[in-house]
């Protein structure tokens, strides 16, 4: 095994655990109630349904950028879209903070993103990731008041928009 092939394999055992260790938490932690939930933080509880939805779309893109990576063509975009998914999965890990509540990732993107591939084609498909990334960049932008963390996950997903668009 060459040093490139133990880096990937590195990188996919630390993207896995980031996703394993979400459900061995949900084995460990009981379920919060809402009033549980209201109890964290006053800025949690306003916002509670947006925070929660935001960390399964991150959960949910780890999964999709792994799944893409099994099936793009060039390591250039294979070494692009692991580097995504490890990064989503530290966007995700953000919002758990605030949340305290432990998703599991959903597996339907992750599922049609490499049927889309073939079927739209790199290009059209990039496309359309792309413009989720930036949506969710200016989606996150009204939470960075009074979630200052959030600011960087922002960042990243702006960046990740640029780095999907670079791929074209």
């Amino acid at each position: 095994m060459n040093y490139k092939q133990k880096d990937e394999r590195k990188s996919q055992l630390f993207q896995n655990f980031l996703i394993y260790n979400s459900y061995l938490c949900s084995e460990l932690s009981k379920i919060m109630t809402q009033e549980q939930f209201k109890a964290l933080d006053p800025r949690v509880a306003s916002h509670r349904e947006e925070l929660l939805r935001s960390q399964q779309g991150e959960l949910n893109a780890v999964l999709m950028y792994q799944r893409l990576a099994k099936v793009v063509k060039t390591d250039k975009e294979r070494e692009a879209f692991l580097q995504l998914a490890k990064e989503e999965g530290r966007h995700a890990s953000v919002f758990h903070a605030y949340t305290k509540k432990v998703l599991k990732p959903k597996k339907t993107m992750a599922r049609i993103m490499p049927i889309l591939y073939y079927l739209l084609g790199k290009n059209r498909l990039y496309k359309i990731i792309a413009k989720g990334e930036y949506d969710a960049a200016v989606g996150y932008e009204h939470l960075i008041a009074e979630f200052p963390e959030v600011e960087s996950v922002k960042n990243d997903e702006k960046r990740h928009g640029d780095i999907v668009s670079g791929l074209l």
